[in-house]
């Protein structure tokens, strides 16, 4: 499918998304011609809270209604209601549950379920990613999509289904190559491969 094609069949919201993007001097890359019904989009690296409006942006610009999760505390009030009209799912990190489990049920109780989750777990500086999304991945047999906030060369891509095979060091390495050199916006806070 050609470039054009893909422009053509783009919503009205998904073009209005891509001229911002470009205004705000980001390109965008999206080699899927076609995404799977169900996934775990990655994001890395996330530094600051710009990263949020920034990644709606870019779902609104590939035309994915894509979920996240956050704790359950920003899910109260009028703050919760817009985090749900946005597709925002609350998870309870005070108790003991299994989160792994907890949400790979959702792509079990949703034909469709595309999922966002940022590796990091917060916007500081980590040594170490959180891996649930991998075990996610996994227990809902669903492919993981690498998605780059490469602020060091302004762009934005996604990359094509990638299926974890359950051999976790194999699979990191591959993510690694994928990730390596990556910056954030806020550069220092950007995650370090080792």
């Amino acid at each position: 499918m050609s470039p054009s094609s893909v422009t053509n069949k783009l919503s009205s919201k998904a073009r209005i998304a891509r001229l911002l993007l470009k205004i705000l001097g980001w390109k965008l890359v999206n080699d899927n011609n076609h995404m799977p019904d169900q996934y775990v989009i990655i994001v890395i690296p996330h530094t600051t809270n710009w990263d949020f409006p920034l990644g709606l942006l870019a779902r609104a610009a590939i035309g994915e209604e894509v979920a996240f999760v956050g704790k359950d505390s920003l899910f109260k009030g009028l703050l919760g209601l817009i985090m749900r009209w946005l597709n925002g799912y609350p998870v309870d990190r005070s108790k003991r549950n299994n989160y792994v489990d907890a949400v790979a049920d959702m792509f079990q109780t949703h034909e469709s379920f595309k999922l966002c989750i940022a590796p990091e777990g917060t916007r500081k500086k980590v040594t170490e990613l959180k891996t649930g999304f991998y075990y996610i991945a996994l227990k809902a047999k669903v492919p993981l999509i690498l998605c780059r906030f490469d602020a060091g060369r302004h762009v934005i891509d996604f990359s094509k289904p990638f299926y974890p095979s359950g051999d976790k060091e194999k699979d990191f390495t591959f993510l690694k190559a994928h990730y390596e050199g990556v910056r954030g916006l806020r550069a220092e806070n950007s995650f370090e491969w080792e």
